[in-house]
């Protein structure tokens, strides 16, 4: 396995290569178990899957969807993804409505529970970053903010 650091006198100028590159995807693996950890311990009290936590957090963030969207956003088809909408409005963390102009299609949005569910977690999150950056300077937390702005950019504007 590569190393997970980097050593002090690493060339700061020069491009990663691929061992580096594994390097950092051996570290994001390690903050992955570790922060995944703690969210599925969370997720099974509220006895919700990461796939529905996902769907959850999407909603909460960008707001109602069609199923057409989430079935997309899911990599499901329609009817798994209305299994998905289905288990989760049974445990009241969505709600699903007609659409005034067309009431074939159908809106999910998340409910207050939901929204408290996403919330919690994302405290618990920012919890375990606060205690990551204080083993950082400030201009490396400012640095990794900047990295993972950067990252998320690139995440969200992905399309598949």
């Amino acid at each position: 396995m590569p190393p997970t650091s980097i050593p002090p006198d690493r060339d700061r100028d020069r491009a990663l290569d691929r061992d580096e590159v594994g390097s950092l995807a051996s570290i994001i693996m390690v903050m992955q178990r570790r922060f995944m950890a703690s969210l599925m311990g969370e997720l099974a009290r509220g006895k919700v899957s990461f796939p529905q936590f996902f769907l959850l957090g999407h909603l909460c963030s960008q707001g109602p969807s069609g199923m057409g969207r989430i079935a997309e956003l899911m990599d499901h088809s329609t009817p798994a993804a209305t299994g998905l909408v289905q288990r989760l409005e049974k445990l009241g963390y969505v709600r699903r409505s007609l659409e005034k102009e067309d009431r074939r299609k159908v809106t999910v949005s998340a409910t207050p529970k939901g929204v408290h569910l996403v919330e919690g977690i994302r405290q618990e999150m920012i919890g375990n970053l606060e205690k990551v950056m204080e083993r950082l300077e400030p201009q490396e937390q400012r640095a990794w903010l900047d990295i993972y702005g950067k990252i998320n950019d690139y995440c969200t504007s992905c399309h598949r």
